[in-house]
């Protein structure tokens, strides 16, 4: 079936003449998705078929790698849109593989991993002087939240400069996060990669690292996110004096919009 058909589904006519739109069904496995592509399968191939009697070390990096750079790039191209974090993340994932097809020293995949977040956490820490505070783009975006109306809330009880400082406070908790996890991605990588590169000992290594990256770096960083958010939205209660719910906007409304 095609656009054309799956358009004319939701456009269907209802009985009375009236254009019936068929909401929008969400999109299924990102999550599990991620965790297939970015973390079980290339912890397989670097685990078990990284020896020579398999594809060997260099080419177990490359096959490993495919999937989460794929991934990225197929999820790139589905949104429709560039997403710098995905960018950075493709960029994380090339540049491990290189650093270990090169057979640098695996000093340099511990510099990498904790390089990344940090560069985020600090672009995040910056964008707070600017007019466009990072935090403010991504979560109290006009998809999620509606803005005028939160600004006349605000503005009713005189607490429009108050919500911005306390956005700045939050932006300071989310720049944490990603503190956090280079602090953890540095001290993974140092602590796990010690075999020389270009053997099979060390792919044996980076599929341990990439399956200890959930459980010990992306979940206490989560943590530490949902603590931010946690704070944001709790003051955007008590500034307003309003519920959450009163500022959210409805999804099927905003996929509506031409």
């Amino acid at each position: 079936m095609n656009q054309t058909d799956n358009k004319q589904m939701k456009d269907a006519p209802n009985t009375d003449g009236t254009l019936k739109t068929k909401p929008s069904q969400p999109q299924q496995g990102g999550f599990f998705g991620n965790l297939v592509f970015n973390i079980i399968i290339p912890t397989l191939v670097l685990s078990y078929l990284s020896k020579p009697e398999y594809l060997g070390p260099a080419m177990g990096i490359v096959v490993a790698l495919a999937f989460p750079i794929g991934y990225g790039i197929k999820d790139l191209i589905s949104s429709g849109k560039i997403n710098p974090f995905s960018v950075l993340g493709i960029i994380s994932v090339s540049l491990t593989g290189g650093f270990s097809l090169m057979e640098l020293d695996p000093k340099y995949i511990a510099i990498k991993e904790a390089a990344i977040p940090a560069i985020i956490g600090l672009a995040v820490l910056v964008s707070n002087r600017t007019q466009y505070p990072l935090v403010k783009t991504f979560i109290l975006n006009e998809q999620l939240i509606n803005i005028p109306l939160l600004n006349s809330a605000l503005e009713a009880k005189n607490n429009l400069k108050a919500f911005e400082r306390k956005v700045a406070q939050s932006s300071m908790i989310v720049a944490a996060s990603f503190f956090l996890s280079a602090t953890l991605n540095y001290i993974l990588a140092k602590v796990l990669l010690v075999s020389p590169p270009g053997t099979s000992a060390y792919n044996e290594e980076l599929g341990k690292m990439t399956a200890l990256s959930y459980p010990v770096i992306v979940i206490p960083s989560m943590i530490v996110l949902f603590i931010a958010l946690w704070f944001l939205f709790s003051q955007m209660k008590k500034l307003t004096g309003q519920d959450i719910e009163t500022f959210l906007n409805d999804p099927q409304q905003s996929d509506s919009k031409p």
